[in-house]
């Protein structure tokens, strides 16, 4: 089975939902089933089905409205995809609690997802300074931060384009936690970034202005100096 998910924008007092397709490559029906560490934060339709050979089934996972947003963008809620290969022909009805035990050698594919918050406002852009005034150090690890990112991605999409196997589930499972690692760190990054881009500007406000008033005050002694002439 293949996994792909959407992500969504959180705002503050609104609801958010985002999507998760789930593609039955085999030819076999697959039975799933999501869970989450959070259910009271969460709700999630379908949580369990079964899939059709060379089917999709789409799956909705609404959060409840925020009542202030987190300082850090941090969320430490998961979900859990369970799935598992059934007896053709079977329905929602025929699964129970005892379908995604692990017993007997049955083979159980898992996969991870780390909840990400993502602003639908995020802080407007300063504008940049010229770029002798960069900091050569945010630009370096921004880039650095990105690429990681991309790389996972590439790689994430490269499994699942070619089509999976039960051996391929842990690997996808572990690519999909650190895209959604990769994704938060460069939300956490972005923030800072930001809180630098404002200091900077800042201190360069407080310098002119300063020089401002020297000026003034150089001024104001030749003046004095030539009324005494």
């Amino acid at each position: 089975m293949c996994l792909w998910y959407a992500s969504a924008t959180v705002e503050l007092r609104k609801q958010s939902s985002c999507s998760m397709q789930l593609t039955n490559r085999t030819d076999q029906y697959v039975a799933f089933k999501v869970k989450t560490t959070n259910p009271r934060k969460y709700s999630v339709r379908p949580n369990s089905g079964v899939i059709q050979p060379g089917s999709v089934t789409n799956v909705t996972v609404n959060m409840q409205a925020l009542k202030e947003m987190p300082a850090d963008m941090q969320c430490k809620d998961k979900f859990l995809v369970q799935s598992v290969i059934v007896p053709g022909g079977s329905t929602v009805k025929d699964l129970n609690q005892q379908t995604f035990e692990k017993e007997d050698g049955k083979v159980v594919g898992e996969f991870k997802l780390r909840v990400a918050y993502i602003p639908a406002n995020p802080p407007s852009p300063v504008p940049e300074e010229p770029e002798e005034e960069n900091s050569p150090r945010s630009s370096t690890v921004e880039d650095a931060v990105r690429s990681s990112s991309e790389a996972i991605a590439r790689s994430l999409e490269e499994y699942i384009g070619r089509g999976t196997s039960e051996e391929d589930w842990p690997l996808i499972s572990k690519l999909m936690e650190e895209k959604t690692s990769a994704t938060e760190q460069n939300q956490k990054l972005y923030h800072e970034l930001e809180k630098m881009r404002v200091e900077v500007r800042r201190n360069q406000a407080g310098r002119v202005s300063l020089l401002v008033v020297l000026l003034i005050g150089l001024i104001g002694v030749l003046v004095g100096f030539f009324k005494t002439k």
